[in-house]
């Protein structure tokens, strides 16, 4: 039981990289949704997909981003529960 508890205190650096990189990402469509939330309702903004940019509106694009965000806080509750 206490070598269970130790592991999961100091995961190893892989889990660790991954988890902060997962962080990373959450913090990016954080400001992401921030930012469109400033910008006017009436005005167009481009949203990359893949290597395309694609004009929409800001609502779609604040869609979009809060979709990559459940995803990805998604992933990280399932590598910290793991």
């Amino acid at each position: 039981m206490a070598a269970a508890s130790s592991s999961r205190i100091l995961p190893d650096s892989s889990t660790a990289d991954r988890e902060n990189d997962i962080v990373k990402e959450i913090r990016v469509h954080e400001v992401a949704i921030a930012e469109l939330g400033n910008i006017s309702s009436s005005r167009a903004v481009y949203h990359q997909n893949g290597n395309l940019f694609f004009r929409t509106t800001t609502r779609n694009a604040t869609a979009t981003e809060q979709r990559k965000l459940d995803a990805a806080k998604a992933k990280l509750q399932k590598l910290n529960s793991t």
